[in-house]
């Protein structure tokens, strides 16, 4: 397979990392800025380990954000109510080992989730999963420990640009290597025709668990970042609309591109808040709710884009960087 090396991939991540770090030191790109930089890059966390599932492997979840669910209030029990740990650098340690945890129990919940649901398609696996993210949202809801309906509150907050970098970028280049492994070339196949993958010897269930389980592990560690980001872990932050918004990603980007899950992530981020921005100060200008329009406009945009643009902004390509749709195929 002739593909490119990582190390590009690597230089390529360090640049923009340096060029984030620089603007932001001298000045040019305030911390909130910065915060929604943070927020986009757990987005694409979240939007890669999902076209892992959807994308490279063909299958519908609906219910990621319930993973992400796990990993937060796993890895924020960990850090608040276990070892109540301060935000500094000596205890890094002990969240980064609650991260890990918080995506190994996401796997697991994803492991007893796929063996009896992965075996459906199409609609009938959507439904499952879009039952069990809610199933996890209302366990939480009602579990007083982890705060109820009131969200588990005061996790410190570990989460800054280098960390939520890393991560994603960890992520993208575990998720591209998997595509060009065998593994990868299994679940392709998967997705071009599980029949057909069946016929030639394929443990089409071991794969889709397989799958199910690493989009699993990345989704539970991007919930733990966002936790530990917003200092707070919600049941509402993780419905059924949190999964809408990362498959909407998914989808505007490209079904099976890593780079348009990257850039569908950072546009729609920014979009979202760029439109709460606007329709807050024209609130403000004409004493009118238009606050309330956002979705409203956002939804019409993702229409046209799908109307207009029905594969997605990069359909199935990749930059060079990444990997070499020829090769991926």
């Amino acid at each position: 397979m002739n593909s490119l090396k990582t190390p590009r991939l690597l230089f390529a991540a360090a640049g923009l990392y340096v060029v984030i770090l620089v603007m932001n030191l001298t000045g040019l790109l305030n911390d909130y800025f910065l915060h929604i930089i943070n927020q986009s890059l757990i987005y694409v966390t979240l939007t890669v380990s999902l076209n892992l599932i959807n994308g490279l492997t063909g299958q519908f979840s609906l219910g990621h954000m319930g993973f992400a669910a796990v990993g937060a209030y796993v890895s924020g029990t960990i850090t608040t109510l276990l070892f109540n740990v301060k935000p500094t650098l000596v205890n890094y340690p002990i969240f980064v080992l609650a991260l890990v945890i918080g995506g190994l129990a996401a796997a697991l919940v994803g492991v007893l989730i796929g063996f009896p649901s992965l075996r459906l398609k199409g609609d009938y696996l959507a439904i499952v999963t879009l039952g069990f993210g809610e199933i996890i949202r209302t366990i939480l809801n009602n579990i007083s420990v982890v705060g109820g309906p009131r969200g588990l509150l005061g996790i410190p907050k570990f989460s800054n640009f280098h960390v939520v970098f890393v991560v994603a970028f960890v992520t993208l280049v575990v998720v591209r290597n998997l595509a060009q492994s065998s593994h990868g070339r299994a679940f392709l196949a998967i997705r071009e025709n599980e029949l057909a993958a069946e016929l030639v010897g394929l443990n089409t269930t071991r794969y889709k668990v397989m799958a199910f389980a690493i989009g699993a592990f990345f989704a539970g560690v991007a919930g733990g970042l966002l936790g530990h980001l917003l200092q707070m872990a919600h049941p509402t932050q993780f419905g059924f609309l949190g999964s809408v918004l990362v498959l909407i990603m998914l989808y505007a980007g490209g079904v099976g591109s890593l780079t348009g899950s990257v850039i569908a992530a950072f546009a729609l981020t920014f979009l979202t808040e760029t439109l709460r921005m606007v329709l807050d100060s024209l609130s403000d200008m004409t004493n009118l709710p238009l606050g309330d329009w956002r979705m409203v406009l956002y939804a019409l945009l993702l229409i046209l884009i799908m109307l207009f643009r029905t594969e997605g902004l990069m359909g199935t390509r990749e930059a060079k960087i990444v990997v070499l749709k020829e090769d991926q195929l």
